[in-house]
């Protein structure tokens, strides 16, 4: 099968698949497989940088973008990086990687990530993992073709609909 000759530009329908790398360390940040689905012009799912560099390009391309976390996330806040003794956290949260809402006394919320833990202590730090890094956006487009009226109103991908053949179900 051809990649169409489509070129991204508003109103196309994209997937794409992206890493994330820090500059510095050459880490992968994060990775995202899964073909992701958009409509260019209607949401901004990724960086406004990221959305300007697509423009023009086709299915079949892979593109690389620099970013600065800090211009996108703002330059890292210590304040936001608390740690408290181990027993006085809830054993749910005890691990490494653990995504954690809380809420001040104004009612606003924030992700934590747990950062850190060892047998005294967990650290949570409420900073965009970018904030304080330079990365590059590695994306490989995979599909761009005209979006239908359904995703220009989603916004992008339209989940489909789970079928269960009634006639395949077995009680238990």
């Amino acid at each position: 099968m051809r990649p169409s000759s489509e070129a991204i530009c508003d109103g196309k329908f994209v997937e794409l698949t992206y890493n994330v790398t820090d500059r510095k360390t050459g880490h992968v940040v994060t990775r995202v497989e899964f073909p992701l689905g958009y409509v260019h012009g209607h949401n901004e799912i990724l960086a406004p940088s990221v959305h300007m560099q697509l423009a023009g390009k086709r299915a079949g391309d892979t593109i690389e973008v620099l970013i600065d976390g800090n211009q996108i996330f703002g330059p890292r806040d210590e304040s936001l990086v608390f740690s408290d003794r181990i027993e006085n956290v809830p054993e749910e949260y005890r691990q490494v990687g653990t995504s954690i809402l809380m809420e001040n006394d104004r009612g606003q919320t924030r992700s934590f990530l747990v950062t850190h833990l060892d047998d005294e202590t967990l650290t949570v730090d409420g900073n965009n993992p970018l904030c304080g890094r330079e990365v590059v956006f590695t994306l490989e487009i995979l599909t761009v073709r005209d979006a239908t009226d359904a995703e220009t109103r989603a916004g992008g991908a339209i989940p489909a609909a789970v079928g269960i053949d009634p006639s395949r179900l077995r009680p238990v």
